[in-house]
């Protein structure tokens, strides 16, 4: 029987502008053990105009995944500009991606090894029987450490990868509906009136908090490695939230999309278009030197960029020139185990 398509395989990575890529990516590295580049390019990004003022922009790109399972991270640089900031502080229930979750093995190891040189809030209660805590790294970003026993290997480091996202919405039922038809994401975790700590600007003010996830496993290539993942969608109730990236460029300092592994996206762009989100960005095939496939976007209700790529070519073992080729896979079917250990061998190690 054909695989019904499209399939997502859960979240590859969430972008995040910066204006010092291997300075990021070294924090990353080593608080939490996003250690695997899958690769390391600079190149122009010719193909994002609708949100790059109409022009090519040359920039300086590093996906890095953390192998004990989650989403990566794309640590985003520009090369022929400076990325510019938000000409406010965002806060919480701003629109757009607020906060990065990233998942612990263990949260008091985790809480222990981040407040030696990181702010951090105290570990406390979440979703009932989890525990979970904040803090920022040297950038400006505010992160949320969440419990998790959803692990594609153990033993590596005290953190997995990105585990899901904070986004400020508008029309939480309409958002809701979104999330669940495009991206999957079907069963409330919580849904519940409530406000956040005080490290976090704006978390005094009152929000309806909807936490969601999937409630069947995610199925393709990457979905053991990827994981599980959760959305919280934040509406303010008090307040008319700004725009994370208003005047701004894609790119930009920040949390700039968040990005889903995924197969079948001719029938993706035209699902995308009967629901009424259509594609805003589309790449066809591309060609990154270490990685290859196609990319699109499209935006969620309130005009947060999700990115959609399917992965045609990805390196397996790249000192023994050992890429992995897809598009001929079975695409509900995960990659062996012991195939996604082998990439591990390309860990960054000090």
């Amino acid at each position: 029987m054909a695989a019904k398509l499209p399939i997502i395989s859960g979240i590859q990575q969430i972008g995040i502008g910066n204006t010092s890529v291997y300075d990021t990516w070294d924090w990353y590295r080593k608080n939490l053990g996003m250690d695997l580049p899958v690769f390391d390019e600079a190149a122009e990004a010719a193909l994002m105009l609708p949100y790059t003022d109409g022009e090519p922009r040359s920039r300086h790109a590093i996906l890095a995944l953390n192998m004990m399972g989650g989403g990566g991270a794309e640590i985003w640089q520009y090369t022929s500009r400076v990325g510019q900031a938000p000409a406010f502080d965002i806060q919480m229930g701003d629109l757009g991606i607020n906060i990065a979750k990233f998942k612990s093995i263990n949260i008091s190891k985790s809480h222990s090894a981040l407040s030696q040189n990181n702010p951090c809030t105290e570990i406390s209660s979440y979703l009932k029987d989890r525990k979970h805590f904040f803090t920022k790294d040297p950038f400006g970003n505010t992160i949320e450490i969440v419990e998790s026993d959803n692990w594609f290997q153990k033993k590596i480091s005290h953190t997995g990868g990105v585990y899901g996202a904070i986004i400020g919405v508008t029309d939480m039922n309409k958002s809701m509906n979104f999330y669940r038809d495009i991206l999957g994401y079907d069963f409330v975790l919580e849904d519940m009136e409530k406000s956040y700590p005080d490290f976090i600007a704006g978390g005094h003010n009152k929000y309806r908090s909807v936490t969601l996830t999937h409630a069947a496993p995610r199925k393709g290539a990457f979905s053991k490695l990827l994981g599980k993942s959760e959305i919280e969608l934040v509406q303010c109730l008090d307040r008319t939230p700004n725009k994370v990236f208003e005047n701004r460029m894609w790119g930009d300092l920040g949390y700039i999309h968040l990005c889903f592994d995924i197969s079948g996206m001719d029938q993706l762009r035209e699902k995308c278009k009967n629901y009424g989100c259509p594609f805003t960005v589309d790449s066809g095939d591309f060609d990154m030197g270490e990685a290859g496939g196609q990319f699109a976007y499209i935006e969620d209700p309130d005009g947060t960029l999700i990115e959609f790529v399917e992965t045609h070519k990805v390196p397996i073992l790249k000192k023994f020139n050992w890429y992995l080729h897809l598009k001929n896979r079975n695409p509900e079917k995960s990659l062996p185990r012991w195939m996604l250990r082998a990439m591990g061998l390309n860990r960054k190690k000090d």
